[in-house]
């Protein structure tokens, strides 16, 4: 009998961790993340869904640092997050997030991420994520254009 497997001519996958390590130098943008006691699961270390939550709060704290966004001029929605988990983090583990904007668009720009943990002086890259933010108009119930102003914050902070 004869078994012809697919599998092996798969092209091999680049190192996620790899990659994002030298990426670090790229960011402008860092804040410490606090873990919360609920945020672990019954294995001692943080919960898949809760990095979203992490991912949320630096992006809230980058924005206000960098941008300045007018909340109550123009909204933001967020289209599509996604994360890729590539070293657990535990009860003990100090956190930081890097963030940056990486595209800008007319009426959408990407924000990237990277969760690191603190280990002997050294941080490692605990997740890499991903997420599109649509500028949005609540009273018109669509996306809007990105205003001027802060998009030019993020080009001027990014220096893109």
């Amino acid at each position: 009998m004869i078994f012809k497997t697919l599998w092996h001519k798969k092209e091999k996958q680049t190192d996620k961790k790899a990659e994002v390590i030298n990426n670090l130098d790229s960011f402008k943008y860092k804040t410490t993340i606090e873990t919360r006691f609920a945020d672990f699961d019954m294995m001692g270390h943080v919960n898949n869904a809760v990095y979203f939550t992490y991912m949320e709060i630096a992006r809230t704290k980058y924005w206000k640092h960098a941008i300045s966004w007018d909340w109550e001029k123009t909204g933001v929605v967020i289209a599509q997050a996604s994360l890729d988990y590539l070293l657990p983090v535990f009860l003990k583990d100090q956190i930081s997030m890097y963030v940056r904007t990486s595209r800008i668009g007319n009426t959408s720009f990407d924000l990237e991420y990277l969760l690191v943990k603190h280990v002997n002086g050294k941080e490692e890259v605990c997740a890499k994520g991903k997420s599109v933010c649509v500028a949005f108009d609540y009273a018109a119930k669509r996306p809007a254009a990105i205003p001027v102003t802060e998009k030019q914050k993020m080009l001027t902070f990014e220096q893109l």
